[in-house]
């Protein structure tokens, strides 16, 4: 009897790992289909106004669930602002790359002082 008891608590304790393991890790970033949105704006699938709709909605999604979003993101929707005319909003989401991502600031430097001379 203590044999099938020690064999019930074995797979018992073999199930429960299993199961474990089973579970899906959580991602670090809510991405929202962010790699989606840059090939589409690569291949010139949607235009600028479609990116940054969807880009807002990315954002908004996140921060209702309490996560971040990955790097470049804002960067990204930088860029896509830039390319409807909103520059004010542009160098706003610029500046939040640069915030959550200090090392990006050399690359957001380039793009506003680009887009500085570019508007002169």
């Amino acid at each position: 009897m203590s044999s099938l008891l020690m064999r019930s608590c074995v797979a018992l304790g073999l199930v429960s790992a299993l199961a474990a393991c089973a579970s899906a890790p959580s991602t670090l970033y809510s991405w929202n289909g962010y790699s989606d949105h840059v090939y589409s704006y690569l291949k010139s699938e949607a235009s600028p106004e479609e990116q940054v709709l969807a880009l807002e909605k990315g954002a908004q999604e996140a921060s209702a669930k309490g996560r971040a979003l990955p790097p470049g993101y804002y960067a990204h929707l930088g860029l896509m602002y830039l390319n409807s005319g909103r520059t004010d909003e542009a160098l706003s989401a610029w500046s939040q790359e640069k915030a959550h991502f200090p090392e990006s600031t050399p690359y957001i430097d380039y793009l506003i002082n680009n887009m500085k001379k570019n508007k002169s």
